[in-house]
């Protein structure tokens, strides 16, 4: 039972980023998803100099709204700053997460915040960290829960407001001359990100989070042009790593999250070969037509 609650956890963690990670992907906004799981930490302390709580529902509160703080930077220093995206990026993500090292040394040094907390998280441990109601109820594993809201979050804001996506991730300019705000649609996609990485971190670890919003995407990527199918592949891509990492991990004894992740970069390994094979073959497929059609 313990097992199919981590596959799941992983595979919730690996559907959230999917599709979301399609979305960033194609904006060549990929790398927004690290500037957050690293950016949140001054948030984290914030919240837990607040309720003095690790398990309070403020932490996620503090963390999430950080997070759409970078998410806003990153934008306002690239439009305003002239700063290409990457390096407005750089200068948000490390400039906060050093802000937040710094309060964690001075007001919270006594608690469980730091880089195992932050970035690595311990998916293992989520089959033992139920959500207990006042009455002794047990809810059931807390990641597991968190997530699927996250998920369902996710799908309520995405599918029926797909074609303000899609216009505005490939055609701002012509979604702005049909009334879609782009801005607000960026936002709003900035947000579910920052929700994700937020809700996964304590769990399965933000590096896992950033594995799955990057690589099963890319992978997906390489197969296909259409958005729909990109995202399906994703998910699918994502849901294999997570089981074939937990197997991996099981057998070798180690990480259970560096596991999955490398699944992921394997898969994405595999399919690149067998994309760059099929462009290989289609190209000398039409040069033949090209050589018979001239004769």
């Amino acid at each position: 039972m313990d097992s199919l609650i981590i596959i799941a956890t992983g595979s919730l963690v690996a559907v959230c980023g999917s599709i979301l990670g399609c979305f960033l992907i194609l904006r060549k906004m990929a790398m927004v998803s690290d500037a957050i799981s690293h950016a949140v930490l001054p948030g984290i302390v914030i919240a837990f100099m607040l309720g003095s709580d690790l398990d309070s529902a403020w932490m996620l509160v503090g963390a999430g709204l950080v997070g759409v703080l970078t998410t806003f930077l990153i934008e306002f220093f690239h439009q305003h700053g002239k700063l290409q995206t990457d390096a407005s990026i750089g200068v948000t993500f490390t400039w906060l997460f050093a802000i937040g090292v710094i309060l964690v040394t001075y007001y919270a040094g006594d608690a469980h915040i730091d880089q195992d907390c932050v970035l690595y998280g311990e998916i293992a441990y989520v089959p033992i960290d139920p959500i207990i109601l006042s009455n002794g109820q047990v809810l059931g594993p807390k990641a597991l829960i968190v997530l699927g809201g996250v998920l369902v979050i996710i799908l309520v804001c995405i599918i029926p407001f797909y074609k303000e996506f899609f216009l505005t991730t490939f055609d701002p300019s012509f979604a702005i001359a049909t009334g879609v705000s782009a801005s607000l649609w960026h936002y709003v996609l900035m947000s579910l990100v920052s929700i994700t990485t937020v809700a996964s971190f304590e769990s399965v670890g933000a590096i896992l989070v950033v594995a799955f919003l990057i690589v099963p995407p890319a992978t997906a990527y390489l197969l296909t042009n259409r958005l729909h199918y990109m995202i399906l592949l994703s998910c699918g891509f994502g849901i294999l790593s997570a089981i074939l990492g937990y197997y991996l991990a099981y057998a070798i004894d180690g990480s259970i999250a560096g596991a999955m992740a490398t699944i992921a970069g394997l898969v994405f390994g595999v399919v690149f070969i067998i994309a760059k094979y099929l462009e290989k073959s289609r190209r000398i497929a039409e040069m033949e037509e090209l050589s018979l059609a001239s004769k």
